[in-house]
């Protein structure tokens, strides 16, 4: 071998070490470890099991949204979970409330990473990268009829390529996020919470400024929704948010965050006045850790349920587990932790949360499991 070819090959080795350095360092690529979950630390007088499990496992967790069981819903005996990198929704039976699967089938399949869910009358509502579809399942066995299959609204795809639909009191609402860290959209949908009618018609922006907000549920007439600050200001800004989402109001990105912050970091521009005063911009309601990338949230015993799904470039790492929120002090306190180990390990990212029966169903993306908390 000649010295230009060893020159170029220690180049390559070089390269090759350093892009393993980054990505174990910096991306949070972990070696899952063999699944239990002895690791679990719950608040006392409460147990987990799995309630089901193969939804889509992965030997590596990778920032941003796995592959793995997303987004979950729950009618009448059965529960639907989202498959994004297997392109289905899974129809999980447990009519008699043992809390043992009965059947399972795949619902429907084919769809382009197929996120959110939401059972309307007879209809089951998805919303995929690219479109949101509803669908009915007439004869109740847990695959969809396609010969009804109705495609709703078309989605701009691309990063953030979650998209949540949910509804209430009949209307429509469905979650996109941006297209980057951050920047200004050309796309009024990026970002925002856009509102349609159930048949997909007369649709527009009901909020705005919402960098990701994957996750929205009605409370006490009111909209709540996660939100995901941007990356790469430092470890403790931006915050993560929860937000009361609010008609025509615009709650910040890229220029705004938290609580009426200006973030002077990416807006260079000067201005007579605060450009992210109160009236202008909307603030959060509870500004959370920096980085912690909440998902799934859910009411429960008053209280507010959030699932963290974790950091990627947080240093040292934050997130990956469950904490509850005492809505009148704010107060933040661990529900479920362990799924971060002390060596960075990750053996599992929560992502969302169903209340039912009292029972806590919590979605892992990297495991490919559903886990269920209760009381002892």
């Amino acid at each position: 071998m000649n010295k230009k070819w060893l020159i170029a090959l220690l180049v390559f080795m070089l390269i090759l070490l350093g892009g393993i350095y980054y990505l174990y360092f910096f991306l949070t690529v972990r070696i899952t470890e063999p699944y239990s979950m002895d690791f679990i630390t719950l608040q006392p007088g409460y147990a987990i099991d799995i309630f089901a499990d193969d939804l889509g496992p992965q030997k590596v967790s990778i920032p941003g949204p796995n592959n793995g069981v997303r987004m979950l819903e729950y009618s009448d005996g059965v529960f639907y979970a989202s498959v994004p990198g297997k392109g289905e929704i899974v129809a999980l039976f447990d009519k008699n409330n043992d809390w043992k699967i009965e059947k399972r089938t795949t619902f429907i399949s084919g769809l382009l990473r197929p996120h959110g869910i939401a059972v309307h009358e007879d209809y089951v509502y998805i919303a995929a990268e690219d479109q949101v579809v509803r669908v009915k399942d007439t004869d109740k066995d847990g695959i969809a009829e396609m010969e009804t299959l109705e495609k709703l609204v078309d989605l701009p795809p691309g990063t953030h390529w979650t998209r949540t639909v949910k509804i209430f009191d009949d209307t429509m609402y469905i979650s996109i996020g941006s297209t980057c860290n951050v920047c200004r959209e050309e796309h009024p949908w990026r970002a925002a919470i856009v509102q349609c009618e159930l048949d997909g018609s007369n649709c527009g922006v009901f909020a705005s400024g919402l960098r990701n907000a994957v996750d929205m549920e009605f409370h006490d007439g009111k909209i709540w929704a996660t939100e995901n600050g941007r990356d790469l200001v430092n470890n403790e800004l931006p915050p993560d948010e929860i937000n009361i989402i609010k008609e025509g109001k615009n709650y910040g990105w890229p220029i705004c965050y938290g609580k009426n912050i200006h973030d002077t970091d990416f807006d260079k521009n000067v201005y007579v006045d605060d450009p992210c005063k109160f009236g202008v911009m909307e603030s959060s309601i509870i500004d959370l850790q920096a980085h912690s990338a909440p998902i799934g949230l859910a009411f429960y015993d008053d209280d507010l349920l959030v699932a963290y799904h974790g950091s990627w470039n947080r240093n040292p790492l934050t997130g990956y587990k469950i904490v509850t929120i005492d809505l009148k002090t704010e107060q933040v306190e661990d529900f479920a932790s362990g799924w971060l180990a002390e060596d960075g390990t990750v053996r599992g990212r929560p992502t969302d949360i169903l209340i039912k029966d009292g029972s806590i169903l919590v979605t892992d993306d990297v495991a490919g499991v559903i886990y269920r908390i209760y009381q002892k």
